[in-house]
This record gives structure tokens, sequence and C-alpha cells, in this order.
């Protein structure tokens, strides 16, 4: 092989390289060219063979060959590597002219909602909200609202204790004791949310944590027609305005005297069905003038002033509006269930 012949193979062999397109190929390129047995190293073993005046031309354009193919080989390494490269990060590129993927619109609970519309609706009344603690006094819990440790009342609500005096309150009627004591002797007029707990088998109507909503008014002038009013106002509001409300005698023990709040079956519209047990009514909360006893608790002189009381589990207002039969249905987390309220 002479110089032109070497030259030739230059040429043919960067053309070859040129062509060559992946990280396999160059490198079959670079072992065919540089390798022992590849055509440069032949050349270099073949100068002992050439006359003495050629060998030293001969030798450096070998070594420039060389140089100039290793130079080239790097160079189009580099092309190739940049070329994957940028395959890589076009398989990952993000098209930001594309409409963003809607993402889903969260909502209130239908606990929260009800809790929201239904303070609303006294808000609308004049009355404040007020709150008082979870974890309770036996002494607010019971004690003051005239259930003291033997009275039978207190079989009615079967509760959390978390020593002998302290209780996870089974009612938000501590809470008016609480606001009592924080307003007296001045009258007052408040709404009190928030959730309850009772240790209790869970079924389709009883849970151990419950939402309740109470209301307390206390003035020198408060009457049971006030009590009436403000109740038939709240349910009309609630449940429509030609709804019938009645009211039915009862007991509680810390209001007297007590009634029961119903409205018209809002499934049958008062025929008699399954859910109002064929009465035509559903029952939708308890009330009553606030007892002497409670009052004079509270701060207050019952020579003086009167109070008015009432209370309502919101989970029940619920289901008596969407004819929910299983009071378990919120606190399971279904979104299938919760969709239905957004």
């Amino acid at each position: 092989m002479d110089i032109k012949e070497l030259e030739s193979y230059c040429e043919s062999a960067l053309e070859s390289l040129r062509n060559t397109e992946s990280f396999e190929g160059i490198e079959e390129w670079y072992r065919q060219n540089f390798s022992k047995n590849g055509i440069l190293s032949q050349a270099r073993k073949g100068i002992g063979r050439l006359p003495a005046s050629d060998r030293q031309s001969f030798g450096s354009k070998i070594n420039e060959i060389v140089s100039r193919l290793e130079r080239e080989f790097k160079l189009h390494q580099d092309v190739i590597r940049n070329r994957e490269l940028l395959a890589e990060i076009e398989k990952e590129r993000l098209d930001i002219t594309l409409p963003a993927r809607k993402s889903g619109i969260g909502s209130y609970h239908p606990v929260t909602q009800t809790l929201r519309e239904v303070c609303s609706v006294f808000a609308g009344m004049g009355f404040d909200v007020f709150e008082a603690p979870h974890v309770e006094l036996d002494l607010y819990n019971f004690q003051l609202l005239n259930m003291p440790p033997d009275h039978p009342a207190r079989d009615m609500q079967d509760t959390f204790y978390v020593s002998d005096e302290v209780v996870m309150r089974t009612h938000t009627s501590p809470g008016q004791i609480r606001a009592m004591q924080r307003y007296a002797p001045r009258p007052l007029q408040v709404i009190l949310p928030g959730l309850c707990y009772r240790y209790e088998t869970i079924t389709t109507r009883s849970e151990i944590q419950f939402h309740q909503i109470e209301g307390l008014l206390v003035s020198p002038h408060v009457r049971m027609s006030d009590l009436k009013g403000i109740l038939v106002r709240f349910a009309r509001t609630l449940f429509g305005d030609d709804q019938e409300v009645r009211f039915r005698g009862s007991y509680f023990p810390f209001t007297e005297p007590s009634v029961e709040v119903d409205i018209k079956c809002t499934v049958c519209k008062g025929e008699g069905c399954r859910i109002c047990k064929h009465t035509g009514w559903l029952e939708i909360l308890g009330a009553g003038l606030v007892h002497p006893t409670v009052l004079r608790n509270g701060g207050y002189d019952p020579e003086v002033y009167r109070g008015i009381a009432f209370g309502m589990g919101i989970e029940r207002i619920i289901l008596l509006r969407h004819q929910i039969t299983d009071i378990r249905y919120f606190y399971q987390n279904d979104l299938r269930f919760l969709n239905q309220f957004r």
C-alpha cells in the first residue's frame, strides 16, 4: 500500500463513518480500522518492507491518517450520543400547547353542607354560633343539666368515659351551660353545632358519632309561642313553605315543659309509608322551655329570666330530606354516595 492508497483508504473510511447511525455501528467501524488486525495496523507492519527512503514519509502519513480518523470518530460519537439523547428527551416532552386535563372538583361533605345551611337559617333569626368542647366534664354533660349521678335519664345515653369525671360529650347541651355562664346575666341567643359521641351499636339508624345542633334563647320575656314560631319557620325554610308541623308533649330532664316536633312525611306527604312507619309524620327535633334548675346552674335567676331550647341531629335531617335509609353512608367515604351532593 502506497501513500495514494492510504489517502484513498482514509476518505473511504471517513465516508463509512459518516454513514454510521448507531453506537454499535461505530464500534464495529473502530475495530475494523484500529484493532491489531485492522488496516492501519497492517500498514504499519509493512513499513519495514519499504525502501529506506520511503519509510519516514509513509510512517508520517499513517500517523496523520490515524490522528484524523480518531478525531473524526470522537466527533461522530458525540453526534450519535446527542442524537439519542434528543430522542429520549422527545419521548418525554410535554406539549404545553395542549389543554390541561380536567381535574376532579371537590365539594363539601353533605353533613357540612347541611350544617352550614341550618346555621344560616338560624343566623337569619338572630342566633350566634357558640363553640363548646368535645371532651366534657360529667358536671357539664349531666349534672348541671339536671341529671345527677343517680338520675334515670342517664340511661338514655350510653357514654364514652375518659375517666370518672371526664366524658366525650353525648349531646351538645353542655354548651348551653357554658354559654349561659359566659353571658349571664345578659340575654343570649345562640346555636351550638358539633359532633357528639355515644357508645352504641352501629346500625342503619345509629352511629357512635353524629352531629347535633342546639339552640338556646334566654330572655326575661321569651315564651313557648316564641319557640313554636322559631321552629315552624325553620321547618318551612328547610322543607318547604307548605310543610305542616306538629308539637307533641314529651320529656327531657333539662326542659319543662318539653315537646317533640314532627313534620309531614317528606316521602308519602302524610299518606303513610315505611319511612314514617305509616304514621304520616317524621320526628325532626326535641325542644322545650329551659328547666328552672338549668337556668339557675347557668347563672340566671329563673324568677326573672326564661329560656327556650331545641336540638336536632344533622344526619337525621339529611336522611329525611333525601330519603336515605342508612346513616352509615355518611362515614364510609364512598364517592358514589358523596358525589350526589356536589
